[in-house]
């Protein structure tokens, strides 16, 4: 039987470079991202990448200003070894990211 711990990946404001957002927490650990928010708060436009394991799954989205992006996805990052990652960045410290999902192990 497996255990499944529904979780906030991540929550933060972003970084104007690429930055780990999340890491898996060991081996035998399997998370699944189930929804992306990135919201905005400056007053001009900004944009935001995300990745997955070194693979753009949000290209250089543009977020208006004062505004929020959805996505609902369902994208796994298998346990395994190294870790598997979630990174992001954006134009502007002004741009937040929420990241949805949940663990298996």
């Amino acid at each position: 039987l497996m255990a499944v711990t529904s979780k906030v990946l991540a929550r933060t404001a972003a970084a104007t470079s690429s930055t780990t957002l999340y890491t898996s927490p060991n081996t035998s650990t399997t998370a699944v991202v189930t929804n992306i928010v990135i919201s905005n708060t400056a007053t001009s436009q900004s944009t935001a990448t995300v990745s997955m394991d070194g693979v753009v799954i949000v290209p250089t989205i543009k977020v208006d200003a004062n505004s929020v992006v959805g996505f609902d996805i369902k994208q796994v990052l298998p346990a395994n070894n190294p870790a598997k990652t979630i990174t992001g960045y954006a134009s502007t410290t002004a741009v937040n990211f929420h990241i949805a999902g949940y663990e298996v192990y």
